[in-house]
């Protein structure tokens, strides 16, 4: 069979955009294969504006997707400037000295961490260097890891952690980030609906088959999520290198749940747009949620489960996280201020068979794994991309992007 198309792109997520967009801006024909009836892979913005997946541009000043967003026209507002930043503890909203004690608590774990990182001893969970004993540490861990990382502290390299730790500013679109993706996917090829099963690479070319029947192409860039490639999600002829499949497992998927509650206009309104709440932990065992209010002025309220509580409440369904979340409200606000919260948005990326999970981390002793999953098979026949790939901006849409082109220039090249 004679080839359909220069190279073959298996999914239309970020990276899948942005090698389409850099193998056509080059001249090559391109095809791209998207699972699900959609584009945008883990950054989706549905039609009542939210977020499901990737929310923030992180480190905006070198993130590539800051210019795009400014070029088309979106609409950007820093969420670190806006943003109220509450914290209830022992029963009650935090005072002015005890919020500061939790900024002087979060300084202080990263100076830690960071020499633990440059000290020259071997990879370990990042749990073993974090800080204990000090009134906001053990929040501190929770947050840096579940809530933001999607994973405990525990499960992550230390090293990939901090080389992987990012800065601002924190961009919000207010047209949604999904939006933005969405928007840079115009004009590309893509065909929905089309789940790659089988793809062989052992020969001259390389050959992808599912539903959609078999298309050739001279190489092709494989930006599936590392959930889905860990499950056997597609079936490579010949099997893959052993040193790929163990970045595969080493770059697990942790999952960040998002619900949207609709609230009434004039709800709670000590909280302003953009404020955001964090409970403290109560106790051995507890895994606290987050909130954030009103963004761009929208009336509902955003709670955020992360880690393993978000792992087991997944496997349960949605409606359990929505019964956690709503005890989770009822236990700052009171049980009354509760019945206002609406029929919510449940992501569900953790049963989705298109991901299995939200976004990655590197095991402990797995800080290489990144590099070595991006590295060409074939000759450059065949490349893995993605935010699993990239070294520095894993986990984020800047990650996938620059992974995207970068797998686009080893073919140019």
């Amino acid at each position: 069979m004679s080839n359909q198309v220069d190279v073959l792109v298996v999914g239309a997520g970020v990276a899948g955009i942005a090698a389409a967009r850099a193998l056509r801006a080059r001249g090559l024909s391109c095809l791209v294969l998207e699972a699900k009836g959609r584009i945008g892979g883990r950054a989706y913005t549905d039609e009542t504006g939210f977020d499901h997946g990737a929310s923030w541009l992180h480190q905006a000043h070198d993130n590539p997707l800051t210019a795009l967003a400014e070029t088309l026209g979106f609409e950007t507002v820093d969420h670190d400037k806006l943003r109220q930043r509450l914290l209830f503890t022992e029963g009650r909203f935090a005072t002015t000295a005890e919020r500061s004690a939790f900024a002087v608590a979060e300084d202080h774990f990263w100076r830690v961490i960071e020499a633990a990182a440059a000290d020259g001893t071997p990879d370990r969970p990042a749990s073993a260097a974090a800080p204990e004993g000090g009134r906001f540490d053990a929040l501190v861990a929770h947050w840096e890891g579940a809530q933001i990382c999607a994973a405990e502290l525990s499960r992550m390299s230390l090293h990939d952690f901090v080389a992987t730790a990012l800065d601002g500013p924190n961009l919000l679109l207010r047209r949604g980030l999904g939006t933005l993706v969405a928007t840079l996917a115009d004009g590309l090829p893509i065909q929905l609906n089309a789940p790659v099963q089988q793809f062989d690479w052992g020969g001259k070319d390389v050959e992808a088959s599912g539903t959609f029947g078999r298309i050739c192409a001279r190489a092709a860039i494989i930006t599936v999520s590392t959930g889905v490639l860990a499950q056997g999600g597609i079936a490579f002829t010949p099997s893959l290198p052993a040193r790929t499949r163990d970045a595969i497992n080493a770059l697990p998927l942790g999952l960040l749940t998002k619900l949207s509650f609709p609230i009434p206009p004039g709800t709670l309104p000590e909280f302003g747009p953009f404020a955001s709440l964090r409970r403290d932990i109560a106790g051995p065992g507890d895994r606290p949620i987050s909130w954030i209010a009103r963004p761009f002025g929208a009336p509902v309220m955003l709670a955020f489960i992360g880690g393993s509580l978000a792992w087991e409440l997944s496997r349960l369904g949605k409606q359990a996280a929505e019964a956690h979340a709503r005890a989770e409200f009822a236990s700052v606000f009171g049980a009354e201020a509760a019945k206002v919260l609406g029929a919510p948005i449940i992501t569900d990326w953790g049963e989705d068979p298109a991901f299995f999970g939200s976004y990655s981390h590197a095991i402990p002793g797995a800080q290489a794994a990144r590099r070595a999953l991006a590295e060409p098979l074939a000759d450059g026949r065949l490349i893995f991309a993605g935010e699993a790939c990239h070294p520095r901006f894993a986990a984020t849409v800047a990650g996938a992007w620059l992974s995207g082109e970068a797998a686009a220039h080893i073919i140019l090249s």
